[in-house]
């Protein structure tokens, strides 16, 4: 039986797996069908400490890897199947190729991921022009058009923050009216940088090496116009990875794990959670590997119980 093992392995998950590499632990992380989380499909990572000039998201998670590594930190590239939770243990996984895993104390650190409208034309220019994270990337489009597609309090929070970057924020929404609470969207028609089109959905994002503009049609009377931008950002919200744990440990309406005050402990003893799995609020890798930390620090001193 493992002492400990972590599931997911981005900067919560990594993070984890060092702290309790370095306490004698002998964590065991599965790795998932992403190695290395979200972070990877991010070009350049510019607002991670100790980078000051800009880390490409794949180098850094490979390095978080390779320091968990260096203490004694196991990595399977495996998916977890299945989950058979008890209060104080064990728990027990089942990989997807049937292997069956026991472990003491459980790290969940699944991660969340962006929804998407569901174009090619998304999966195309990731990285090079459509991103889903305005805080990350805003920075990158200084003094170029963007669009931000979506209607909800993320939307307009994320337009919001690129006019400080952007020269113009295209606002695409697909009805006349937002989700959005009305001091967000009060907030974001009186910044004259920010441009709405409603009743409008995104049908295209065109460029040759990265995004030039989106075409957008008109739901009302069919009118299609192209708008052109250098960077397209979905702030549709995100879906976080808890379905294996449905029915079994406590979330809130949107599937974000429910931790008990400020520690990493969720509704059952002996389970822990970190990074976007545990965090509506943020979703930083800064804060999700602050997050790994609490879990591997509250794991060690539940196992010492």
């Amino acid at each position: 039986m493992e002492k400990l093992i972590i599931i997911g392995c981005g900067a919560a998950g990594m993070t984890a797996a060092l702290y309790a590499a370095r306490a004698n632990l002998n964590p065991l992380v599965i790795a998932g069908p992403l190695p290395g989380g979200l972070l990877t499909q991010t070009s350049d990572v510019e607002n991670y400490p100790g980078f000051p000039e800009a880390v490409n998201g794949y180098e850094l998670m490979f390095k978080f890897q390779q320091q968990a590594e260096k203490f004694g930190a196991r990595i399977e590239n495996e998916k977890v199947e299945q989950v058979r939770l008890q209060p104080g243990g064990p728990q027990k996984l089942t990989l997807e190729g049937g292997r069956e895993l026991e472990c003491q104390a459980l790290i969940i650190a699944t991660g969340a991921s962006p929804r998407w409208l569901g174009l090619e034309s998304e999966k195309k220019f990731l990285g090079k022009g459509v991103s889903a994270c305005a805080t990350c990337d805003g920075a990158f489009y200084r003094n170029v058009p963007v669009t931000v597609v979506g209607g909800g309090d993320s939307a307009m929070e994320e337009a919001c923050f690129l006019t400080h970057f952007a020269s113009e924020v295209h606002l695409v929404h697909r009805r006349d009216a937002f989700r959005a609470s009305q001091i967000m969207v009060d907030r974001a028609k009186s910044n004259p940088k920010i441009v709405f089109h409603l009743n409008s959905n995104v049908i295209d994002i065109f460029g040759d090496k990265d995004v030039d503009g989106v075409t957008i049609r008109n739901s009302v009377s069919g009118e299609e116009t192209k708008i052109g931008c250098k960077g397209y950002f979905a702030a549709l919200g995100h879906l976080p990875s808890t379905a294996l744990f449905k029915g079994i440990l406590e979330m809130d309406e949107a599937g974000y794990l429910k931790l008990q005050g400020q520690s990493s402990r969720t509704s059952m003893d002996g389970v822990f959670a970190a990074g976007d799995c545990a965090d509506p609020a943020y979703r930083q890798a800064i804060h999700a590997a602050g997050m790994g930390c609490a879990a591997a620090i509250d794991a060690e001193r539940w196992l010492n119980k």
